[in-house]
């Protein structure tokens, strides 16, 4: 097994296959789709890529394990890609549960369209890896939705309707001020993100750090093995250290894995002063 809490330089494929089989808990991810941005040139991404890294994925993910697999799709000749779902689809092909198709809202949008509605979503693609036979894995839901019937009570459990069709109520439960979100997350993305000259704008497309943890919290322990295979300018790293998970992270680019190595020394310099 790999050091734990260590960014490595290189790429993911040969990386994985380091790791032990059935080790990782969990995978929060965005791979370089369908070339939406320019990176430093080290990956060509196509299918064929993403097949053994696929397989890799499901060898090393323990049993009620699970992945979040952030993609969108580019539209070429007027036509959009839908790499994501062929992705989506070949996880299930090799085993994996389609759990979830969540959206990544964005806040604001780069490019407008003219002939279409303006796209601000990626999927985040949650993925169990669950046996037939045990269909458990980590969910720890997020509350923070306020109730419309708070303070109310609502209809229980075993409540149902007779022959003659009355109402039989169960038992009555209390109705919290807050309640579980829904599956379509909004956060800023871009210059909302920080000042123009903060270490995130070196990479071009750095995903928001509350979208690592709230994921991160969801369908996670502390110190469970929390792995990103593209982690670009490190926010998993840092999401994971804020929230006491251990990581592992790969990264081709050099220029990026030195971008993640700055962000993680500058969360460690301010717990210092904490």
């Amino acid at each position: 097994m790999l050091e734990l809490n260590k960014i490595y330089c290189m790429d993911c494929l040969e990386g994985m296959k380091l790791i032990d089989s059935n080790s990782i808990d969990l995978v929060v991810t965005s791979p370089p789709y369908d070339n939406l941005r320019d990176y430093t040139g080290e990956l060509d991404w196509d299918f064929e890529i993403f097949k053994p890294i696929a397989n890799e994925l499901y060898r090393i993910t323990k049993d009620g394990g699970i992945i979040v697999w952030i993609v969108g799709d580019a539209t070429i000749n007027g036509s959009e890609s839908g790499s994501s779902f062929k992705q989506a689809l070949y996880f299930k092909e090799i085993g994996f549960n389609l759990h979830d198709t969540m959206i990544f809202k964005k806040h604001n949008f780069v490019n407008p369209s003219s002939n279409r509605y303006h796209q601000i979503f990626e999927y985040m693609f949650i993925f169990t890896k669950c046996l037939k036979f045990n269909n458990k894995f980590t969910f720890n839901p997020i509350k923070d939705i306020i109730n419309h019937y708070k303070y109310k009570t609502c209809l229980g459990k075993n409540t149902h309707r007779s022959k003659t069709g009355e109402l039989i109520e169960g038992k009555k439960k209390e109705i919290g001020f807050f309640g579980m979100r829904n599956n379509i997350w909004e956060y800023k993305v871009g210059h909302q993100l920080g000042k123009k000259d903060d270490i995130i704008f070196k990479h071009p497309a750095t995903f928001p750090l509350d979208l690592a943890k709230d994921n991160i919290l969801s369908w996670s322990n502390k110190d469970d093995i929390v792995l990103d295979c593209f982690m670009g300018s490190g926010t998993t790293a840092v999401a994971c250290k804020e929230l006491q998970r251990n990581f592992i992270g790969f990264e081709i680019s050099k220029e990026y894995c030195d971008i993640a190595e700055q962000r993680l020394e500058k969360w460690k310099g301010q717990q210092r002063l904490i």
